[in-house]
């Protein structure tokens, strides 16, 4: 695992991803992680984020980034056996996740962070990517 982390560079990857149509939002937070650790974790596990996106499969609902913000928090803090108390840790840092994003943006679900937007326009992806 690389520990010589750049969040600038995971957050440009991540936009790079999106903006070339690769991966949508939770997806590409994802990949770069992945990529940016050197993670040794199976492709399986962007593929699970395949069903977060806008707004969790288009519900519209939660946010991607949001979403993919939780997840990397659990890939790091988060427990993998029972009864392992640092769950608390990740669910602490996911509620200050969401806390702060909802803030700064007013709310954390897709259909009101992008109101008027085309899905796919260049303003969707752009808001989308600043979220990112």
């Amino acid at each position: 695992m690389n520990k010589n982390i750049d969040i600038q560079k995971i957050e440009e990857k991540a936009a790079d991803y999106y903006r070339r149509g690769d991966f949508y939002c939770l997806e590409a937070i994802v990949k770069a992680i992945k990529d940016e650790f050197q993670l040794p974790l199976p492709d399986e596990v962007i593929a699970m984020a395949s069903g977060f996106p806008v707004g969790i499969g288009g519900a519209g609902c939660t946010c991607g980034a949001v979403a993919g913000g939780v997840m990397a928090l659990g890939m790091f803090f988060g427990r993998s056996v029972p009864g392992d108390p640092g769950v608390q840790k990740a669910m602490e840092l996911s509620k200050e996740l969401h806390d702060t994003f909802k803030s700064r943006h007013k709310s954390t679900c897709c259909r009101i962070l992008t109101k008027g937007m085309e899905l796919g326009s260049s303003q969707h992806m752009e808001q989308c990517i600043a979220f990112t």
